[in-house]
Parts: structure tokens; C-alpha cells; sequence
């Protein structure tokens, strides 16, 4: 309060909310503002001038390379926005404060030893989480902060208070940060480092260096969420990084996928992901290496959760496990079974009513909302796994994919496969469970298949093979030289199977009507 312009200041007394401020912006030419935990505020109707900005600065410590300044033994934050001459032209002053008692939620894993990453937006109180953590920790073990911009311990000389016994080090430059980290572990034989915003690729480097000396880390990245880190290609490598790796044939087709896929480089810098998503509720990958290896190959694990509620007791959700669909629900397939030597587009091959195995029941949260269908576990062989959830989803339908024959009540696969007579289908046919044979791995084709095998054409009048047949039809004709053919009224999800169809012909298609008229017409453009 003290450094700020006096009407500044006058406005902020006024206000009497410095409880929850949480930044105080100074622009040149503009009022200036005050960011609260609830909203922000004009503070006055007065502009900010050159003279407001040099008030200001004349009374706090010198700006680094960062642009960043503090206030001697406080954890306060100036930083300047700068003009092309290098004037400050405007300041962003946020509050720094030691909030004691912010770890609690997560104080287990601080002192599990394992190396922690705190992901979450700017403001939501990373930074006050690691000081307070760095505290507790220096209790029992040597730590050393390395602190880029006197943020965690303070501007000057001597660390605050809020950082106990920890031992801090400063860093003459943002670019050096990784120099810095590196001599904390070869020259002060610390236990724990805590580090604030891993934003480099060499800083990832170094990190890792650090984890695989055994020393455990605490820090802070850039990013809300796991999927956000794994696509930044400067910090994927804190959680292991990605790369394309080519599949022999037999893995490819026992995966369901492509030969080329995404998988997991190297084992992850951090072995605890913790995502901020608001003061008292964070998401927790308590194994980044199998969370990461899920969300690569299509099946991401849901966090754990953990939430203080308004007395300030910690809750704790913990991660449901990966849906296993089970194989107790009746099938709704149709009956009758394709002849021995036929192959079509999508045929249930069955000498023998399919096992039925004790298996958990199917969460109601994996069946669509307002589903009156039941749920079939479906192993797709040679089929692509993303592109049948994809097709499931599009169609609204409860087809669960599984990774195992054991776990399914039918299998579909290709029919190039079939002819092979491959292990695994012949297994499942001794097994008696039904198999679909698609012609090829296309969107239509999967899409096709699943709405005969939930009898999508018994509830609307133009679905299944009718739709199909239908819809092939029109497109020939306009592709023959009709302007345009008028499609009967289908359902939304067989509509959209149409619009694709048009699509994959290159021709034009649009709804027309109410439901339940309302059907697809196919033109030329």
C-alpha cells in the first residue's frame, strides 16, 4: 500500500476487501484497477500517468532481465510492461502472501518423497502452495528453492519467513534457470528442490537430470491439465514425451489400430501430476506413466479428486478404475446366423450361444443419456478402436469397446482377417461368440454395423441397410446428372451416417423439415 499513488492507495482503504486482492494493474493512460478473487474494479477515475508508474518504482527493488521486481522481505511481484524505448508503460502488482495450511489437500504425496508437478492457471496459487510446501519439508530434509524471481522467498537477500528453513538460491538471469538447478544438486547436497515455472526446454532437461539423481522435486509447469502438457512440445518431456513408433502386423491387429501409433518416450520427470482447478479442489494422476499411456492410446484414466469443503475438512474421490464392461446383460442381436462361407458387410458368425461370464455390472454413466438400448461389449480385431467410439458416439449407442475377447460378448473385425482364419477369431468362434465381418475399416462401414446391431431400423423408418441402400442410391442418381433427391425421414444419427456418405462422394447434403419428418436431401454444388 505504501508504494502505490496516494489516490491509489485512498481507493483501496475504501474498498476495505484487501483480504481477497489479488492484483493491482497500472496502465499508462487508463484508470487504474484492482483484481479481486470475485471480480476486478476501478479503483478511481483518475488516468495513470508517467509520474503514478515512477512513484512506484522509486520505491521497490530493481527489475531483472524478466521484467520482474519485489519489495525487500516480502512476497510481492512487480512486473513492468515496456515500451520499444524500454519505458515502463504500465505495472502489474500482485499480492503475495504466506498462506500457511495450503498443502494439507495434497501433504501425503509432499512427503511421500515422490517428485510432484503442480499444473494450473496464472493466479490460482501454484506458487503459494510450493513456498508452503518447501516449508513443511524443510522440517525434515534439506531443501534448497531455486527461486528465478525472488517469487517463492522473497525479494532481497534474506529469505521470508513463510519459507521456514529452506535455503534459497537466485538466479542472475531467467535463461540461466537450468544452471542454477544443476549446481543446487552438485553443490549443496539437498534432499528436495522446489522450483517455479518450468518453462524451458533446457529447464525440462534439467529436471530430469535432477529426478534421476535421485533427489526429489517439487515444481511448477505451464498448462491446466495433463493433455495440455503432453501436446506442449517444449515440457512433454516432464511427463516422459511422445513419439511415433511403428507396430509389427500381429500387434497392429490385436490393437485395433493403425501400424504407425503414439506412445510414451521415456519414463516421465514427475512421477505425481496434481492439476489446480480451483484454491480447494485439485485433480491428482497419482501414476503419470499409466496415465499418460491411457490417454495416448484412446482410454484416458480419470483423476483422482480431493476437495475442502466450506468447514475446511479434505475430501477425497478416489479414481474410479478403467471401465470393464462386463459380459452378464443380454444381447439385443438379431436372431438367425449368416450361412458357413458368406461374407458381408457386417455378419454375426455363431455355431453356439455365446458364454456368458460373472462380470461387474456396466456403470449407468457409460450408456447414453435418455438410452433405452442395452450395452454391448464389443472387441474390435483390425477394426480402428477410436474410429468405433468415434462411430458409437455419433450414433448414440452403448457399444463399449473392451481390449480383451475374455471381456466381450462379439467381436468385429475385417474381412481380409476373417479369411486368414486368425488365431484369435478362431478362438472366439470355438467360444461361440458372434463375429462381424466388416468389408473395410471406414466410418460408414463401422457406422453401418452398429446400427443393425442395435436394430436402429425397428424404431425409425428409414435406418439400418434401408437407410444405407437408400442413400447409395441417391448419390448415384445425382452423380448421374439429377440436381438433387429427396431422402426419406430418418433418425439424427442415421442422418448424419447420409450427410456422410455425401460427404465421402464429394457432393452436398442438408436437413430439411421437423422432426419426426425430417430427413436429408443430396444435391450437386
Amino acid at each position: 500500500m505504501n508504494v502505490l499513488p496516494q489516490r491509489v492507495k485512498d481507493a483501496l482503504t475504501e474498498a476495505d476487501n484487501s483480504d481477497n486482492l489479488l492484483e493491482i494493474v497500472l496502465d499508462l493512460g487508463r484508470l487504474p484497477t484492482a483484481r479481486f478473487v470475485d471480480g476486478e474494479v476501478a479503483l478511481c477515475q483518475t488516468e495513470i500517468t508517467h509520474a503514478d508508474l515512477n512513484h512506484v518504482t522509486e520505491r521497490i527493488g530493481e527489475f531483472d532481465a524478466d521484467n520482474r521486481a519485489g519489495m525487500e522481505r516480502t512476497l510481492h511481484r512487480i512486473s513492468a510492461i515496456r515500451n520499444r524505448r524500454s519505458h515502463i508503460v504500465g505495472l502489474t502488482c500482485r499480492v503475495g502472501r504466506a498462506v500457511y495450511g495450503t498443502i494439507d489437500i495434497i501433504q501425503d504425496l509432499v512427503e511421500s518423497g515422490k517428485s510432484l508437478l503442480i499444473l494450473g492457471r496464472p493466479g490460482i496459487g501454484k506458487t503459494t502452495m510450493l513456498r508452503e510446501a518447501a516449508r513443511t519439508l524443510a522440517e525434515s530434509r534439506r531443501v534448497i528453492i531455486v527461486d528465478t524471481s525472488n517469487e517463492i522467498g522473497g525479494d532481497g537477500d534474506v529469505p521470508h519467513p513463510a519459507v521456514g528453513k529452506a535455503r534459497r538460491m537466485q538466479v542472475a538471469r531467467p535463461t540461466l534457470q537450468h544452471e542454477v538447478m544443476i549446481e543446487a544438486v552438485e553443490n549443496h547436497n539437498p534432499e528436495v528442490i522446489v522450483i517455479d515455472e518450468i518453462g524451458r526446454e533446457l529447464e525440462a532437461a534439467a529436471a530430469r537430470t535432477i529426478a534421476e539423481r535421485g533427489v526429489q522435486l517439487i515444481g511448477t509447469a505451464h498448462g491446466r491439465t495433463l493433455e495440455n502438457l503432453l501436446l506442449n512440445p517444449t515440457l512433454s518431456d516432464l511427463i516422459g514425451g511422445i513419439e511415433s513408433v511403428t507396430l509389427s502386423d500381429e500387434e497392429a491387429r490385436r490393437r485395433g489400430t493403425q501400424k504407425t501409433v503414439l506412445e510414451r518416450r521415456a519414463p516421465p520427470t514427475f512421477d505425481v501430476l496434481i492439476e489446480l482447478e480451483e484454491r480447494d479442489r485439485v485433480a491428482i494422476h497419482l501414476d503419470v506413466s499409466a496415465s499418460v499411456d491411457a490417454l495416448v492410446r484412446g482410454y484416458p484414466l480419470p483423476p483422482e479428486i480431493r476437495y475442502r469443503d466450506e468447514t475446511g475438512d479434505v475430501h477425497v474421490e478416489k479414481a474410479a478404475p478403467p471401465p470393464r464392461p462386463s459380459a452378464g446383460a443380454p444381447s439385443p442381436l438379431r436372431h438367425g446366423q449368416a450361412g458357413a462361407g458368406e461374407t458381408m458387410p457386417f455378419t454375426r458368425r455363431s455355431n453356439q450361444p455365446a458364454e456368458v461370464h460373472a462380470a461387474p455390472q456396466i456403470p449407468a454413466s457409460l450408456v447414453p443419456e435418455g438410452s433405452t438400448l442395452q450395452p454391448l461389449r464389443v472387441y474390435p480385431y483390425g477394426v480402428a478402436r477410436n474410429r468405433l467410439m468415434q462411430a458409437a458416439k455419433r450414433l448414440g449407442v452403448p457399444a463399449l469397446v473392451v481390449k480383451t475377447p475374455g471381456d466381450a460378448q462379439l467381436m468385429v473385425t475385417l474381412r481380409a482377417y476373417y479369411r486368414e482364419r486368425q488365431q484369435t477369431i478362431v478362438a472366439a468362434e470355438d467360444a461361440g461368440m458372434p463375429i462381424y465381418v466388416l468389408r473395410s475399416n471406414t466410418v460408414s462401414q463401422i457406422e453401418q454395423f452398429l446400427a443393425d446391431l442395435f436394430n436402429l431400423a425397428e424404431t425409425y423408418p428409414a435406418t439400418g441397410d434401408e437407410a444405407v441402400n437408400q442413400a447409395q442410391a441417391a448419390i448415384d442418381h445425382v452423380l448421374n446428372g439429377e440436381n438433387s433427391v429427396d431422402l426419406p425421414p430418418a433418425s439424427a444419427a442415421i442422418r448424419r451416417l447420409q450427410h456422410e456418405m455425401a460427404r465421402q462422394a464429394q457432393l452436398i447434403s442438408q436437413s430439411y423439415g421437423k422432426e419426426p419428418n425430417r430427413h436429408v436431401r443430396i444435391f450437386r454444388g
